[in-house]
């Protein structure tokens, strides 16, 4: 707001169609539901079972985690499934794993595509995408898994909690092998997809014509980008690269600030609002929520 001029911000809000909003809000649930159903079936691999009502609220109330760094807060689920039917944290935590590694892995795809057809950022996607498969080919690997283990059993941390970590291991292999990597990528593409389309629609209503797979790709980027920031939320970095590639294709710089605000108010805030207005209900349901963060690990 300081960099840009804030009377022409103020009349790029004032000529945004605001009947899109519903419509946007839509397909941020759109979003948020379609990453339940993953939710779902990664719990049924594990065998962790959870009435649906349950765990659509867990789950929905994960999302008020979405500002922490990678969404690793996230991982406030996997203490509510415990309060709820005892399940180890160590057991459903990899789940949350599970989860940014199939988003990291659909946004890769969507912006790689993006970057070959516009010959940009090339070598920064098909880096993010190396890192992430040598990391699930590590993983998918027990023999070199329990190898390092052994390597640091005489770590105090390690083999004060080998049993836990062995436990969450053995759950990343199952959630991350072949067939439902494949899967729940392919459903990631779908989830992000709402998203991304939603920022299309924003485009469309600023003087610059964007085509849709342009607008797939450039989100796709920035959010990656910010993600691996590790600032909450990709704060700063995911709005600094969208209003920046938005300039670059010839967009005012206060049209581009206002399209990116008002994507980032769709997205990243309203799954907050959701996530908080979930808690309430689950609250209602099964009582306050209590972390004590240096007792989570012991009592697990």
């Amino acid at each position: 707001m300081v960099y840009v001029d804030y009377e022409k911000v103020i009349s790029s809000f004032k000529n945004f169609n605001w009947y899109l909003l519903p419509i946007l809000l839509l397909l941020s649930l759109g979003n948020y539901f379609s990453r339940f159903l993953k939710w779902e079936y990664y719990l049924k691999i594990i065998d962790v079972k959870l009435h649906k009502l349950d765990s659509l609220s867990i789950f929905m109330s994960g999302l008020i985690m979405s500002v922490t760094p990678g969404k690793m807060g996230e991982l406030l689920k996997s203490y509510l499934v415990k309060q709820v039917n005892g399940t180890s944290i160590s057991k459903t935590a990899p789940i949350v794993f599970a989860e940014r590694a199939t988003d990291f892995l659909s946004l890769t795809i969507i912006a790689l595509t993006g970057a070959y057809f516009y010959d940009y950022g090339k070598n920064i996607i098909i880096l993010i995408g190396v890192i992430i498969l040598t990391g699930l080919l590590l993983i998918s690997n027990k023999k070199l898994f329990y190898k390092i283990i052994s390597l640091f059993s005489n770590i105090g941390f390690i083999s004060r909690h080998i049993l836990k970590i062995s436990t969450a291991y053995e759950s990343s292999s199952k959630l991350l092998s072949l067939t439902p990597l494949l899967l729940m990528t392919l459903l990631s593409i779908v989830s992000w997809g709402f998203e991304c389309f939603g920022y299309y629609l924003i485009l469309t209503n600023f003087e610059i014509h964007i085509d849709v797979l342009w607008a797939f790709f450039s989100y796709s980027f920035a959010t990656i980008v910010g993600a691996i920031s590790m600032l909450p939320g990709g704060l700063g970095v995911t709005e600094g690269s969208l209003t920046l590639m938005l300039v670059q294709k010839g967009l005012s710089e206060h049209s581009a600030f206002a399209a990116t605000f008002i994507i980032r108010a769709v997205t990243l805030w309203f799954a907050v609002l959701v996530g908080a207005i979930s808690v309430l209900f689950y609250q209602k349901r099964f009582g306050k929520i209590i972390i004590e963060s240096n007792n989570v690990i012991e009592e697990d």
